[in-house]
Protein backbone atom coordinates (compact mmCIF):
# COMPACT_ATOMS: atom_id res chain seq x y z
CA UNK A 1 0.00 0.00 0.00
CA UNK A 2 2.96 2.34 -0.46
CA UNK A 3 2.33 5.51 -2.46
CA UNK A 4 5.41 6.54 -4.43
CA UNK A 5 4.02 9.74 -5.91
CA UNK A 6 5.63 11.93 -3.27
CA UNK A 7 8.99 12.17 -1.53
CA UNK A 8 8.92 12.91 2.18
CA UNK A 9 12.12 13.14 4.21
CA UNK A 10 12.24 13.97 7.92
CA UNK A 11 15.30 15.88 9.16
CA UNK A 12 16.07 15.97 12.88
CA UNK A 13 18.46 18.58 14.23
CA UNK A 14 20.72 16.95 16.84
CA UNK A 15 18.02 14.88 18.56
CA UNK A 16 18.90 13.87 22.10
CA UNK A 17 16.28 11.29 22.97
CA UNK A 18 16.33 7.76 21.55
CA UNK A 19 12.69 7.36 22.56
CA UNK A 20 11.75 10.37 20.44
CA UNK A 21 13.78 9.13 17.45
CA UNK A 22 12.14 5.70 17.82
CA UNK A 23 8.72 7.36 17.87
CA UNK A 24 9.70 9.46 14.82
CA UNK A 25 10.65 6.25 12.99
CA UNK A 26 7.30 4.73 13.87
CA UNK A 27 5.53 7.85 12.55
CA UNK A 28 7.65 7.73 9.40
CA UNK A 29 6.43 4.18 8.83
CA UNK A 30 2.79 4.97 9.53
CA UNK A 31 2.77 8.00 7.23
CA UNK A 32 5.03 6.49 4.53
CA UNK A 33 8.00 8.83 4.76
CA UNK A 34 10.93 7.85 2.55
CA UNK A 35 13.80 8.60 4.95
CA UNK A 36 14.75 10.07 8.31
CA UNK A 37 18.02 12.00 8.63
CA UNK A 38 19.63 13.41 11.74
CA UNK A 39 22.60 15.56 12.65
CA UNK A 40 24.73 15.60 15.78
CA UNK A 41 26.12 12.88 18.02
CA UNK A 42 23.67 12.74 20.92
CA UNK A 43 21.30 10.24 19.33
CA UNK A 44 24.09 7.92 18.17
CA UNK A 45 25.41 7.73 21.75
CA UNK A 46 21.96 6.76 23.06
CA UNK A 47 20.75 4.62 20.12
CA UNK A 48 21.29 1.37 22.00
CA UNK A 49 17.99 2.08 23.76
CA UNK A 50 15.87 0.75 20.89
CA UNK A 51 12.38 2.25 20.83
CA UNK A 52 11.24 1.73 17.24
CA UNK A 53 8.61 -0.84 18.20
CA UNK A 54 7.39 -1.38 14.63
CA UNK A 55 10.93 -1.80 13.23
CA UNK A 56 10.34 0.98 10.72
CA UNK A 57 14.12 1.35 10.40
CA UNK A 58 14.14 -1.94 8.46
CA UNK A 59 12.04 -0.28 5.73
CA UNK A 60 12.93 3.40 6.09
CA UNK A 61 16.55 4.59 6.16
CA UNK A 62 17.73 6.38 9.32
CA UNK A 63 20.86 8.25 8.27
CA UNK A 64 23.36 10.35 10.19
CA UNK A 65 24.40 13.38 8.11
CA UNK A 66 26.71 16.34 8.61
CA UNK A 67 24.15 18.78 7.21
CA UNK A 68 20.42 18.39 6.64
CA UNK A 69 20.37 20.86 3.74
CA UNK A 70 23.25 19.53 1.62
CA UNK A 71 22.76 17.18 -1.36
CA UNK A 72 19.10 17.96 -2.02
CA UNK A 73 17.41 17.24 -5.31
CA UNK A 74 16.39 20.35 -7.31
CA UNK A 75 12.67 19.73 -6.69
CA UNK A 76 13.01 19.09 -2.95
CA UNK A 77 11.66 21.89 -0.74
CA UNK A 78 12.97 22.57 2.76
CA UNK A 79 10.17 23.08 5.27
CA UNK A 80 11.29 24.00 8.78
CA UNK A 81 8.90 23.10 11.59
CA UNK A 82 9.43 25.02 14.82
CA UNK A 83 8.12 27.88 16.93
CA UNK A 84 9.78 30.63 14.87
CA UNK A 85 8.52 34.21 14.69
CA UNK A 86 6.95 34.91 11.29
CA UNK A 87 6.20 31.23 10.58
CA UNK A 88 2.99 30.01 8.90
CA UNK A 89 0.42 28.20 11.06
CA UNK A 90 0.27 24.55 9.97
CA UNK A 91 -3.50 24.58 9.23
CA UNK A 92 -2.87 27.33 6.65
CA UNK A 93 0.09 25.60 4.99
CA UNK A 94 0.01 23.81 1.63
CA UNK A 95 2.57 21.00 1.58
CA UNK A 96 4.94 20.67 -1.38
CA UNK A 97 5.00 17.30 -3.14
CA UNK A 98 8.70 16.74 -2.42
CA UNK A 99 9.63 17.97 1.03
CA UNK A 100 12.42 17.78 3.55
CA UNK A 101 10.78 18.63 6.88
CA UNK A 102 13.37 19.85 9.36
CA UNK A 103 12.61 19.81 13.08
CA UNK A 104 14.60 21.46 15.86
CA UNK A 105 16.04 19.57 18.83
CA UNK A 106 14.05 19.00 22.01
CA UNK A 107 16.19 21.56 23.85
CA UNK A 108 16.92 24.12 21.15
CA UNK A 109 15.88 25.35 17.74
CA UNK A 110 16.80 25.20 14.07
CA UNK A 111 19.86 27.24 13.03
CA UNK A 112 19.16 30.60 11.41
CA UNK A 113 21.12 29.58 8.28
CA UNK A 114 18.75 26.63 7.80
CA UNK A 115 15.70 28.85 8.37
CA UNK A 116 17.12 31.27 5.79
CA UNK A 117 17.34 28.51 3.16
CA UNK A 118 13.80 27.21 3.75
CA UNK A 119 11.00 27.17 1.20
CA UNK A 120 8.67 27.66 4.18
CA UNK A 121 8.73 27.77 7.97
CA UNK A 122 5.66 26.43 9.75
CA UNK A 123 4.55 25.95 13.33
CA UNK A 124 1.89 23.92 15.07
CA UNK A 125 -0.40 26.45 16.81
CA UNK A 126 -0.34 25.02 20.33
CA UNK A 127 -0.05 26.66 23.73
CA UNK A 128 3.46 25.65 24.71
CA UNK A 129 5.72 23.36 22.72
CA UNK A 130 5.19 19.70 21.90
CA UNK A 131 7.97 17.15 22.01
CA UNK A 132 9.82 16.18 18.85
CA UNK A 133 7.94 12.97 18.08
CA UNK A 134 4.56 14.59 18.70
CA UNK A 135 5.46 17.42 16.32
CA UNK A 136 6.50 14.98 13.59
CA UNK A 137 3.26 13.02 14.00
CA UNK A 138 1.09 16.15 13.80
CA UNK A 139 2.96 17.45 10.73
CA UNK A 140 2.73 14.12 8.90
CA UNK A 141 -0.95 13.74 9.78
CA UNK A 142 -1.65 17.24 8.46
CA UNK A 143 0.14 16.34 5.22
CA UNK A 144 -1.92 13.15 4.93
CA UNK A 145 -5.22 14.89 5.73
CA UNK A 146 -4.58 17.47 2.99
CA UNK A 147 -3.31 14.95 0.42
CA UNK A 148 -5.19 13.93 -2.70
CA UNK A 149 -3.46 10.53 -2.43
CA UNK A 150 -4.89 9.56 0.96
CA UNK A 151 -5.77 5.89 1.40
CA UNK A 152 -8.91 5.07 3.41
CA UNK A 153 -11.39 2.30 4.11
CA UNK A 154 -11.69 -1.12 5.69
CA UNK A 155 -8.83 -2.67 3.69
CA UNK A 156 -6.45 -0.06 5.11
CA UNK A 157 -7.82 -0.65 8.62
CA UNK A 158 -7.43 -4.43 8.31
CA UNK A 159 -3.84 -4.18 7.08
CA UNK A 160 -2.84 -1.56 9.68
CA UNK A 161 -4.34 -2.73 12.95
CA UNK A 162 -2.88 -5.07 15.52
CA UNK A 163 -3.60 -8.78 15.05
CA UNK A 164 -5.55 -8.78 18.34
CA UNK A 165 -8.02 -6.21 17.02
CA UNK A 166 -11.03 -7.62 15.15
CA UNK A 167 -13.63 -5.11 16.37
CA UNK A 168 -16.20 -3.77 13.88
CA UNK A 169 -18.73 -0.95 13.95
CA UNK A 170 -22.21 -2.54 14.25
CA UNK A 171 -24.48 -2.26 11.22
CA UNK A 172 -27.81 -0.69 12.16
Amino acid sequence: MKLKTENVVIGLTDPKSPSNVGAVMRAAGCYQANEVRYTGVRYAKAAKFHTDTKDASRKIPLNAVESLIDNLTPEQRIVCVDLVEGAIALPEFEHPENALYIFGPEDGTIAQEVINSAYAVVYVPTIGCMNLAASVNVLLYDRLAKSKHMLAGDDLIKSSRDTNNTVKVPVN
